[in-house]
């Protein structure tokens, strides 16, 4: 692991939700998802990230993401950059503090087709160790709903390093 991310190397590894995460918004019915989602080293100032959901109850698919958590050398700031298996790409900063990452867009892309609106105006996302668990709060904002929304929640359990 590069030695600037020591400040975070307590997030590297694979994680599952130890119970159902809760999904939720103005806008659609309540759902209870699983996820596994890891964080690696490629030996660069950067995590490699994907998560990956389904529904609890029919094990369909929901999303999928993947990109990088990256720190910036000598600072708290990170950037995470990912792409969405719905068709847009997100660029997301931030700062670390203890084992609290926080998060927020600064930019949204999205294909001239192909994506279903409404469109995701902005996201903010957190991710805190708690004891032995990696929570991850993901809140929303849409063009219909323009007020920011906690739309996921989940405490995941590490799989392993």
């Amino acid at each position: 692991m590069h030695a600037a991310l020591k400040p975070l190397a307590w997030i590297k590894g694979i994680w599952k939700t130890k119970n159902p995460g809760v999904g939720k918004y103005p806008t659609i019915k309540s759902f209870q998802y699983c996820e596994r989602t890891t964080f690696g080293s490629i030996g660069q100032p950067m995590l490699t990230y994907s998560a990956r959901s389904w529904y609890a109850d029919t094990k369909d698919p929901i999303h999928y993401e993947v990109g990088f958590l990256k720190i910036m050398p000598d600072t708290n700031r990170v950037q995470m950059l990912l792409s969405h298996n719905r068709g847009f790409t997100t660029i997301e900063e931030g700062v670390f503090e203890n084992k609290i990452i926080k998060l927020k867009t600064i930019y949204i892309g999205k294909p001239t087709e192909g994506t279903r609106p409404p469109a995701i105006t902005e996201l903010r996302r957190q991710f805190e160790l708690v004891g032995d668990c990696l929570q991850h709060t993901l809140c929303m904002a849409t063009e219909n709903t323009p007020e920011v929304q906690e739309h996921l929640l989940a405490t995941y359990v590490r799989e392993c390093n």
